[in-house]
């Protein structure tokens, strides 16, 4: 017999070779039914594997991540059978799940596919779901690995099984498929009740473009065809919201081929709107007594391999700069942390001074392939809000806790209410990923940690996910549409302070090195933006938009009164314009609400003879006829209140 303990801590005993949908049959049929995989002491596996020790279980259901996850995983399977039924001889490369659905890499060869051709795909992704496929796992040896594959005369999963170990291969087969992978999948393919396969993309084959591309098919699948039509739903909002689009109706930002790739070029008015959000923070910022500096866009490759940066990050990853001399060596800033190392070294520093606080929105140029770049989320260029504490180690956890107050001052301020913080630590697995030593990194997680808890923070904890110097703290967000960003990150850093050789000399008038800690809350002002205009629908808070009204005139007879009242408001810092156009007064309205303007001022006769304003505002509708003082009051009102939260 063998000892199983379920999540709510009770403990029951089972032959054997039992499996977990066994344990969930002894629980209920229903819960059986609903069974897509199962945690195992930690690690999930098949749920239709034999448990042959005492162990911990968790059965995973579709409203587990790892349950949908596997779901489709399985289901890249499925469509993988059902593009060999049409296109026989094609090369399969991997088959991911993804964070909504999965995809497949295919080698087509002479054949060519469409989005037209995924109509059929996708009616044999469900005939072969109807069958109830069951997935069967079978260990096989590397030598008959490759004996399968090269039969099958398929070159991408013999590659793949090179950097296999003999004894930890796995095939899965279901139907008339088999494929390499380490699982694991739902029992069988009946779990699958609603499939939309939604584009073709290309890709370079393990993501390198020097290797053939490939072509990507992406799908998603779900137990229920209501919730397929709810995740179309929701597609189709999240392309009315896409900020590409958005930020080019807006008028906010636009990219240049001639410039080049992944170089976002910011117009007058996104200019206006990112200063606005640097303002805000540098704001804030003052106050938590941080002190701006600023470096500049390049620096001497000695600087980087000072800093481990290069030598983690390899060539390929920073971009040269050439000087008419040979023995200099210029890389583009990919970075802004050195530079802020040596501007703490650049003079004597005391225990009294500590902690310092150096800010800068610093712009950094890393090389993304030109695949992988993706309106503002994914650039070349892009400014960081760049932060680096330098404090004694017994300042350390209320120097992380100050940081997260600050971010959670602006997750609050601009309405992102459902977040939850990352906790970042090493995978204890693979130490050579990580440079410095261990007690650093112990006392370095265990601050995160307490700090995390002390705020009261919603967390999860993810190993291997820290960076190369330290563990850190990582916001995911929810937009309004229920999908998670990276937003914002706080990293405690042991190791650069080292290899500066950063000193301050203590109350005992010895030598010691500071700790660092590096923090971005907006994470890039090119990322930030992006997922602010796809959260807010470019319906941005008051404060931040752009243009806050539009005077309107009846007709061109006005359009003086129009000009006086936007001059006397922009004396004001209330920003908007005059749409002096000979149009109707229903149209110019119209229009104004398309592009989210907050307040529309309405001047006529009456208002001209009176010096007031008729005032409509967006999703409010009309507030009736005031002064321009009254309009002046509500205006900075309701700014106040925006920017007014508990930090």
């Amino acid at each position: 017999m063998i000892k199983v303990t379920l999540p709510d801590g009770s403990v029951r005993e089972y032959d054997k070779g039992s499996t977990a949908l066994d344990v969930a049959k002894s629980i209920s049929e229903g819960l059986a039914r609903n069974v897509l995989a199962a945690k195992v002491n930690g690690e999930v596996q098949d749920a239709f594997r034999p448990i042959n020790e005492d162990v911990d279980l968790q059965l995973l259901t579709w409203n587990d991540t790892e349950g949908k996850s596997t779901m489709w995983h399985s289901s890249a399977h499925i469509m993988a059978e059902a593009l060999e039924f049409f296109y026989p001889g094609i090369k399969l490369a991997i088959g991911p799940p993804i964070e909504n659905g999965f995809y497949y890499d295919v080698d087509f060869g002479e054949y060519t596919i469409t989005e037209k051709d995924l109509e059929k795909v996708e009616k044999k992704v469900k005939d072969l779901a109807k069958e109830k496929l069951e997935f069967v796992r079978q260990e096989i040896s590397k030598e008959d690995a490759i004996k399968y594959f090269t039969e099958k005369e398929d070159p991408y999963k013999l590659e793949l099984i090179e950097g296999l170990d003999d004894g930890n291969i796995t095939f899965y087969t279901q139907g008339n498929f088999t494929d390499l992978c380490r699982g694991p999948h739902i029992p069988n393919s009946g779990f699958i009740k609603a499939v939309k396969l939604t584009s073709i993309a290309g890709a370079y084959w393990r993501g390198d473009e020097n290797n053939k591309q490939l072509t990507r098919i992406y799908g998603i699948t779900f137990p229920k065809a209501k919730e397929l039509t709810e995740y179309l739903e929701r597609l189709e909002e999240a392309k009315k919201r896409d900020h590409r689009k958005l930020g080019k109706e807006l008028d906010l930002f636009t990219f240049s081929q001639r410039v080049g790739q992944g170089l976002p070029l910011w117009l007058p008015k996104g200019a206006a709107l990112r200063e606005r959000l640097e303002n805000f923070l540098k704001k804030a910022q003052r106050k938590g007594g941080y002190d701006q500096v600023i470096t500049p866009h390049i620096g001497s490759k000695e600087l980087y391999v000072c800093s481990g940066h290069y030598a983690k990050y390899g060539k390929d990853s920073f971009q040269p700069i050439n000087t008419p001399d040979e023995d200099e060596e210029f890389l583009l800033k990919p970075m802004n942390c050195p530079h802020h190392c040596e501007i703490f070294k650049s003079r004597p520093r005391s225990y009294r001074d500590l902690p310092v606080r150096f800010a800068e929105f610093g712009t950094v140029y890393r090389y993304e392939q030109s695949g992988e770049l993706h309106g503002l989320t994914r650039v070349r260029g892009f400014t960081q809000d760049d932060a680096h504490i330098f404090c004694t180690q017994d300042q350390v956890k209320d120097e992380f806790k100050k940081v997260i107050d600050l971010v959670l001052y602006i997750f609050k301020t601009l309405k992102f209410e459902n977040f939850k913080a990352q906790i970042s630590l090493r995978d204890p697995e693979k130490p050579e990923k990580y440079i410095g030593e261990d007690a650093n990194w112990v006392k370095a997680e265990s601050a995160i940690m307490e700090a995390a808890e002390e705020k009261g923070l919603p967390t999860v904890v993810e190993y291997g996910e820290a960076a190369f110097y330290g563990p850190k703290l990582d916001f995911m967000v929810q937009d309004a549409l229920g999908r998670e960003w990276q937003l914002g990150t706080i990293q405690v850093d042991y190791n650069l302070p080292e290899r500066f050789e950063l000193e301050y000399t203590g109350s005992d008038n010895q030598k010691h090195r500071p700790v660092m800690i590096h923090r971005a809350p907006f994470g890039s002002m090119e990322r930030f933006v992006a997922v602010l205009l796809e959260h807010c629908a470019g319906d941005f808070p008051l404060w931040l938009t752009t243009e806050q009204f539009a005077i309107l005139p009846i007709s061109e007879k006005y359009n003086d009164y129009a000009e006086k009242v936007s001059g006397l408001l922009n004396n004001y810092d209330i920003r908007g314009f005059v749409d002096a156009r000979n149009e109707k007064i229903g149209k110019k309205i119209r229009e104004a609400e398309l592009s989210k303007i907050p307040f529309m001022l309405i001047v006529g006769e009456q208002e001209a003879e009176n010096n007031t304003l008729a005032v409509r505002q967006r999703g409010t509708g009309d507030l009736g006829s005031v002064t321009l003082d009254a309009f002046v009051e509500i205006v900075n009102k309701l700014i106040d209140e925006e920017l007014t939260t508990d930090k």
